[in-house]
């Protein structure tokens, strides 16, 4: 459906930091808070980066790394706090999912 993947946010605890893509800046305020919000607390309660993207179907994927040999870095906190967002933020990623199928 779409040539290629692009990145909507992410946040890093290395370097404490959190990135929304330019061409989303036309979100509403709330919505880029929330994402904010979102982020920031992943990075800080399992550690590593964590990204959304969307993939080549405009589907919003989670996606997490970490540094070799980061021992703060919670592999199987990782999943479970991915499936508790998807869960308690499933309207928010459907929105954005549609936002971006019908303005892409």
């Amino acid at each position: 459906m779409f040539e290629e993947e692009v990145v909507l946010c992410g946040a890093s605890s290395y370097t404490k930091m959190f990135y929304l893509n330019e061409n989303f800046e036309g979100l509403p305020s709330s919505i880029k808070d929330e994402l904010k919000i979102m982020c920031v607390l992943y990075t800080e309660d399992i550690g590593g980066t964590l990204q959304l993207v969307y993939n080549k179907e405009g589907n919003l994927e989670f996606r997490t790394d970490a540094e070799e040999g980061d021992l703060l870095y919670d592999e199987i906190g990782s999943v479970l706090k991915i499936k508790q967002l998807q869960n308690t933020k499933q309207e928010l990623l459907e929105s954005l999912e549609m936002y971006y199928q019908v303005f892409r």
